[in-house]
């Protein structure tokens, strides 16, 4: 906290994404809880700009630096600072201006500058999954080193650590993660070969930016969740199980070694959880909508059909074999995503450019972070390779 002031200062890395946005708004709720300190876009300038003018940050960084001037010149007029590029993103994020950093840079790009935040002993709020995909053994280590906490903002394994609070001394049996199935829940490959990204795109729950609405199409997304919560929650591979819950009401469950087993519920709202993290460990108040159970007679639960969804099986392979599978996958499955977002390849197409990838980059059981850095550049330039990107 600063100046003898209970505000707690918010650095939002990735403030013009879904995530960021949804942020702002708990941020501008609560003013008298949390301040914006640091504002960060990859490439939307004008967002950033907009949010800076309402916000006023300390700092503000836009990593395409061909922007730079731009939101020099838009902000020359306030005290805010100005930074641009990838490096600066990780200097801003070693700074000691603010309290918790919330970690919402999609993909890859999340990893370097959650880094270097826990190596300066910064809470973490985590919305980027892939970091712990990427690096996982070794993000959680810097974690343990600093004594500092990762707080879950994704939905499940926000669930999760809620359901854990007060459970410190109690063994976990497994961790069971909810999935809604996405927009083609109960349809076979017959039907997912023609799917354009218009139908990939509309989650029948969530509101969520491109990337994850495509890995939600496919379930890679709940693959890359298994692979999260092992290294969130230091569990074994078997220790993390899925099911299809269409209803979104379960937001995860876990099993303690007594049979007993706790679940998080409430209306998918993603700035449920996100409040949460940043204002952990209190819950404040707020005028969201209420869950009913008179309005859902049925929750309902099945088995994911892994045979049809073969990215999930993939994730699953990484997830046990370890090592820099689960990194290699995470960057095939980005340029796929990547190409299916532009027309580029069919739908069924992405697990097959994933299926290959894995297969073909070379396995390294204990990578340093160096050689995560090679194998995501290395698996990148297969895919691309491939579909001549």
């Amino acid at each position: 906290m600063n100046n003898g002031t209970n505000i707690k200062r918010i650095a939002l890395f990735g403030s013009t994404g879904s995530i960021g946005t949804q942020a702002l708004e708990v941020i501008e709720a609560n003013p008298d809880k949390f301040s914006a300190e640091i504002l960060t876009a990859q490439n939307s300038d004008d967002l950033l700009i907009q949010q800076a003018l309402k916000f006023n940050p300390n700092i503000v960084v836009i990593g395409d630096e061909k922007k730079y001037e731009k939101v020099k010149e838009a902000l020359s007029n306030t005290s805010i600072k100005v930074f641009a590029g990838e490096k600066a993103l990780e200097e801003v994020a070693a700074m000691d201006c603010y309290d918790l950093m919330l970690a919402a840079i999609v993909g890859f790009a999340g990893l370097k500058p959650t880094l270097r935040a826990l190596e300066n002993k910064k809470t973490i709020a985590l919305a980027n999954k892939e970091t712990l995909v990427v690096a996982g053994d070794i993000v959680m280590q810097k974690a343990v080193e600093n004594r500092v906490p990762v707080i879950p903002v994704d939905s499940e394994h926000s669930a999760i650590f809620q359901c854990l609070v007060g459970e410190s001394r109690n063994r976990i049996d497994k961790v069971i993660l909810t999935a809604s199935g996405g927009p083609f829940l109960g349809k076979k490959p017959n039907f997912l070969v023609n799917v354009k990204r218009e139908h990939a795109l509309q989650h029948p729950n969530w509101n969520m930016g491109a990337k994850i609405s495509i890995d939600s199409s496919t379930l890679m997304n709940k693959g890359l969740e298994m692979i999260e919560a092992r290294w969130l929650f230091n569990l074994k591979p078997e220790q993390v199980q899925v099911i299809i819950h269409p209803q979104s009401i379960v937001h995860s469950l876990v099993q303690f070694e007594d049979g007993s087993i706790k679940a998080q519920l409430g209306l998918p709202d993603m700035k449920l959880p996100i409040q949460y993290a940043m204002g952990f460990p209190l819950r404040f108040v707020n005028n969201y909508p209420r869950f009913e159970f008179k309005k859902y007679a049925t929750l309902t639960f099945e088995e994911p059909d892994v045979r049809t969804f073969r990215n999930l099986a993939l994730a699953q392979d990484a997830l046990y074999k370890g090592g820099n599978l689960p990194c290699v996958m995470n960057a095939a499955n980005e340029i796929a995503v990547y190409a299916f977002l532009r027309n580029r390849v069919g739908f069924l197409e992405m697990t097959d450019l994933i299926e290959k990838t894995m297969e073909k980059v070379p396995f390294i059981e204990k990578p340093s972070l160096e050689e995560y850095f090679e194998s995501d550049g290395e698996a990148r330039n297969f895919v691309a390779d491939i579909i001549k990107l």
